[in-house]
């Protein structure tokens, strides 16, 4: 890779929606050495009222122009994942490090391409599976990793939806189209819980699934178990529904130990739960304003030399590859 460590991050983002205004965006300003100078969105009147509202000096209509910007030393691409692997591959021949958006791109192939892209050119690639930085998925790592539910044994993933409401199928959102998305709201939301798993326990070495579309609200699948395997042993189990009723939401991820467990929401602000012998406790660690940040300060501590970033091209495709087993493709 480029070995050479910047002075300064000056970040160009394709794609400034929605997930940009508060979760990411704002974080690229207020981090040391890093710098927000121009953005992109196909509507260019929407790209300049985002440019105007966050303080940012450039705004475009093109990807390549923002690209081939001399201003920006590195893209953040944050559109829908079926331009992902295009992007990236764009942006590395440019000799830009590369932070795209999750999932990583619509299936494991077009991963290795982003990888052997990024490689070829010599540039970094990260991607956003921010939750190895936020305090409360911490906390749980270290729990995990101090013993305090003894020997690991197994891992029960549980996410239940209430489906979106008058649901038009001539309008469908981007999250349930497999085109545009790879997938429905599981390769949307369920990457998260499982890089967060290769993040405690390592890789994932064998996985089976079983995907269903019973709702028939759009073409996606909207239900979705699986059984898998760690390298170290550990075994899991998952559930994905997305057709609930709203009482029956759930977001459970539970870790069993030979001596305890450890219960937390992936998305939602219910606190880390441990019970073991001396009992039950709760831990109550909100995430910061802008949710991305503490993740994007390692990227920026990784290209000024100063740190490494926990999430990589390498670690997210090994999510990619187990989504693709689950869905058997």
């Amino acid at each position: 890779m480029n070995s050479k460590p910047m002075q300064k991050v000056r970040w160009g983002i394709i794609g400034c929606g929605d997930v940009t205004e508060v979760k990411s965006g704002p974080a690229f300003k207020k981090i040391a050495n890093s710098e927000l100078v121009a953005v992109m969105r196909r509507d260019a009147a929407k790209a300049q009222d985002y440019a105007q509202r966050h303080g940012v000096k450039k705004w475009y209509a093109s990807a390549q122009d923002l690209i081939n910007d001399p201003e920006v030393d590195a893209v953040y691409i944050a559109t829908p994942p079926d331009s992902h692997a295009d992007y990236t591959v764009q942006a590395a021949a440019a000799g830009k490090p590369v932070y795209v958006e999750k999932p990583m791109a619509l299936n494991y192939t077009q991963c290795q391409e982003m990888i052997a892209a990024c490689d070829k050119h010599q540039v970094p690639l990260f991607v956003a599976y921010y939750r190895r930085c936020l305090p409360s998925f911490l906390k749980v790592k270290e729990l995990v990793d101090s013993g305090a539910i003894g020997e690991v044994r197994l891992v029960n993933l549980r996410l239940y939806h209430a489906p979106q409401k008058d649901m038009n199928p001539d309008q469908l959102p981007w999250r349930v189209q497999p085109e545009i998305a790879g997938g429905g709201l599981f390769f949307d939301l369920a990457p998260h819980q499982l890089d967060y798993l290769d993040f405690l326990f390592g890789p994932i070495a064998a996985v089976t699934g079983q995907t269903t579309n019973q709702a028939g609200l759009y073409p996606a699948e909207d239900l979705v178990t699986a059984q898998f395997t760690f390298q170290n042993g550990v075994l899991g189990t998952g559930t994905w529904c997305f057709t609930v009723a709203p009482e029956q939401i759930t977001d459970v991820m539970e870790i069993v130990g030979s001596q305890g467990r450890i219960t937390f929401p992936c998305f939602g602000q219910a606190p880390v739960r441990l019970e073991n012998a001396a009992g039950a406790q709760e831990f109550h660690l909100p995430p910061p304003a802008h949710v991305q940040q503490p993740f994007i300060q390692t990227i920026v501590d990784e290209l000024t030399g100063k740190g490494t970033c926990p999430s990589t091209g390498t670690s997210a495709a090994r999510t990619a590859w187990v989504m693709d087993q689950i869905v058997s493709r």
